[in-house]
């Protein structure tokens, strides 16, 4: 995507992480507009994402870093990248293959309000067994 390091470097500095390092990432199917699922990025994440194409995130839960896809197979192959007007929120435009959410529903939006009650809009398409083996 960004082959060039001074060029990533300049594009991760006009960014506005918070007190933890971190900026809340969207990802959005390229083609549709489908807004699949939001994550968070570090410096280290968002420079691998620019210099590699695959979207890349860090994962609080984790500690680390965490490349979309690496044990599911559910990638997400960045086609732009978009940063807010205030520089604390990215927006990924993104070529998912597969499901995006760890569920193993399309995206990660998969609750609404109906009657008064938040129920389930969307069933898994993928077990979440056989994504990751558990």
């Amino acid at each position: 995507m960004i082959p060039d390091e001074a060029a990533r470097a300049r594009i991760i500095a006009a960014v506005r992480f918070d007190a933890r390092g971190l900026v809340p990432a969207i990802a959005q199917q390229h083609d549709t507009g489908e807004v699949l699922m939001m994550a968070w990025m570090n410096a280290e994440s968002l420079s691998e994402t620019l210099a590699t194409g695959r979207a890349c995130y860090f994962s609080r839960s984790r500690g680390g870093l965490w490349r979309k896809g690496e044990s599911s197979g559910q990638a997400q192959a960045v086609m732009d990248l978009r940063l807010d007007c205030d520089g604390d929120t990215l927006l990924l435009l993104v070529d998912q293959t597969g499901v995006a959410c760890h569920t193993g529903r399309r995206n990660c939006f998969y609750f609404a309000p109906r009657a008064g009650e938040l129920v389930e809009i969307a069933q898994p398409l993928v077990s979440p067994e056989s994504l990751y083996g558990a």
